[in-house]
């Protein structure tokens, strides 16, 4: 129980590796604030928590919103009683070049995968620093963070940004006692790779890497609850790589 009497909200918490995260904090011990646009599986995830014991309540939420975010962070505040811990696990994925990408795509990325991550940021941090700790995890992307890759352009740079704010954040506010670091994932298998790629492209996929297979969501959520907890006391501006080897070869 690592996480025990701690409060988190973690955004994009309908599916993927959010959804894994905010069952797996709930299971540590946290009360969990599950945020997404999707209300159906954002409830399910809740469901699931409850189910299991834990405590966790829902908000319907469009992290490039800020009068959402603002509003959806005072109501974890609250409901639940106060707020630790911040997951930033909102993000979505597009394909092309810089010629076919459109300006409407590109900003839509932006918004949320960067943007959002800003703006939630944004309002947790106030908080965090007037209690005097917390803990802000963004989700970047071992593409982005350590490389690029072709037909990616949008999801490349939003998640490079992601990289160089989680940097930037940590070093603004270490003295405040908010640690902010990001976790890279590589491939994993969710349902927003899954509609990007068929399954022979997944699997092929797949085996190009050391492991020669895809994370699953739930192998990424003991590195979110090491550093949402103490255990992690002193790592700040951290990238935490967690895919099966991709970029050891790279």
């Amino acid at each position: 129980m690592k996480l025990q009497d701690r409060i988190a909200l973690v955004t994009g918490a309908a599916s993927g590796i959010a959804q894994a995260v905010a069952i797996r904090f709930a299971a540590e011990g946290a009360a969990v604030m599950a945020a997404d646009m999707d209300e159906k599986n954002g409830l399910e995830t809740v469901t699931r928590i409850r189910a299991a014991g834990g405590l966790a309540e829902f908000i319907r939420l469009d992290v490039s919103s800020s009068d959402q975010v603002n509003q959806g962070v005072q109501r974890t505040i609250d409901t639940l009683g106060g707020l630790h811990i911040l997951f930033n696990g909102a993000g979505i994925l597009a394909y092309g070049t810089a010629v076919e990408t459109s300006e409407q795509t590109w900003n839509r990325v932006m918004a949320v995968n960067l943007t959002g991550t800003f703006l939630c940021s944004k309002a947790c941090l106030p908080h965090m620093i007037a209690q005097g700790w917390g803990s802000v995890i963004n989700v970047a992307s071992t593409t982005g963070a350590h490389d690029a890759c072709a037909q990616a352009v949008a999801y490349v740079s939003s998640k490079g940004g992601v990289t160089l704010l989680t940097r930037a954040m940590a070093i603004d506010h270490a003295k405040q006692g908010v640690r902010v670091n990001a976790i890279c994932p590589g491939p994993t298998d969710t349902p927003m790779l899954r509609k990007a790629l068929t399954p022979e492209q997944l699997e092929a996929f797949a085996k190009t890497f050391p492991m020669g297979r895809l994370g699953r969501p739930e192998e990424l959520t003991g590195a979110a609850v090491f550093l949402a907890s103490d255990d992690a006391s002193f790592v700040t501006g951290t990238m935490l790589y967690v895919d099966g080897g991709q970029t050891a070869e790279v």
